[in-house]
């Protein structure tokens, strides 16, 4: 047992999340929506908790009811709200998203004056990165200043402590003024970081040169196309000094891969998608369970499976993260690790 006050620190992006009531409707023939909250490292920080883990969310909100709604959420959770600065002048961020199972998932951002990308270096030594026991950084949390500086100032921070960390690639396209930025900032910080964790089309993004690789699908889907050797990234990235690339690969589950070349493929958990928006996440809070409990790669991926499979299933994010119990039900009931 560690004697550190806390396991996770999650750092970046946070937002209130409306979702369409309308499952199956187009974007454009929605009738309501369902206010949710969201935002990567605050997905996870939600569902780290309702595994039973003490989780911390470092972000920023500004002095408005959005932020309010957010809180009062997290502070019903049960994730560690103290460090989440009210930064004046910004606004807390917003999503609007459309459920078109089971490929179409558009979504709009509304980030302009966005308080999470206020955050600084002054909120990351408040925070003490040295109390938790692993630290997990969101890739959009690198696109703007001062919060790029901030990411990496905590990164630096962790591993002057002995923090593991997390990168969380993250590459949302509309965030960034030049999608090959994205990789030559990410590049920039994946020295310094332990595991990097993302899908196909992020480790693609993450060693893009060309843009013409990229085919934007018009808020289609929740991610662009990108075409290129996967291989070739996931050494490229090997390479930079990681321990592990995790790719996330959807109903197929997730691969391992080390620096020595070695490749492990992990299954998924079949169930009957509703909404792949939040997997990501719920993939990540049960890898993170894992790696906290002690386990192997092979067995945190099959966690981190299990969670995205139960969250597929769901309306959103944050709110449907399974609970501790309810998690390792539905492992057994399909067959165990």
């Amino acid at each position: 047992m560690s004697d550190k006050p806390y396991d996770l620190l999650t750092y970046g992006r946070s937002s209130i999340d409306l979702y369409s009531s309308d499952i199956g409707a187009p974007f454009e023939e929605i009738s309501g929506f369902g206010a949710f909250a969201g935002g990567s490292p605050l997905n996870i920080a939600t569902g780290l908790t309702r595994l039973g883990k003490k989780a911390a969310l470092l972000t920023g909100m500004g002095d408005d009811k959005v932020a309010d709604f957010l809180l009062r959420f997290l502070n019903d959770e049960g994730v560690e709200t103290k460090l989440i600065p009210r930064i004046p002048g910004t606004r807390t961020s917003a999503v609007v998203l459309g459920i078109e199972p089971p490929d179409r998932f558009p979504l709009v951002y509304y980030r302009e004056y966005c308080a999470d990308n206020a955050m600084t270096i002054d909120h990351v030594l408040a925070a003490n990165v040295s109390q938790f026991r692993y630290l997990e950084i969101s890739g959009t949390a690198l696109s703007k200043e001062p919060c790029r500086s901030a990411a990496f100032f905590a990164v630096e921070e962790a591993v002057r402590a002995s923090v593991p960390v997390m990168l969380d690639l993250d590459f949302r396209q509309d965030q960034w003024h030049d999608a090959r930025a994205f990789g030559v900032t990410t590049r920039a910080l994946l020295p310094r970081v332990n595991v990097a964790i993302g899908t196909e089309e992020e480790v693609l993004a993450t060693m893009l040169t060309d843009p013409n690789q990229i085919t934007v699908q018009h808020q289609q889907m929740s991610a662009p196309e990108i075409r290129g050797n996967l291989d070739d990234a996931i050494a490229g990235i090997l390479k930079l000094g990681v321990e592990a690339l995790i790719v996330k690969r959807g109903s197929d589950g997730a691969s391992i891969h080390l620096p020595d070349g070695s490749a492990q493929v992990v299954p998924g958990f079949p169930v009957e998608i509703v909404n792949v928006l939040g997997a990501g996440d719920a993939f990540a809070t049960g890898f993170i369970y894992g790696f906290l409990e002690g386990w192997d790669h092979y067995k945190s991926c099959r966690m981190g499976n299990a969670c995205g499979a139960i969250v597929v299933t769901r309306h959103g994010c944050a709110n449907f993260m399974p609970y501790h119990d309810e998690l390792f039900a539905f492992v057994e009931e399909k067959g165990g690790f």
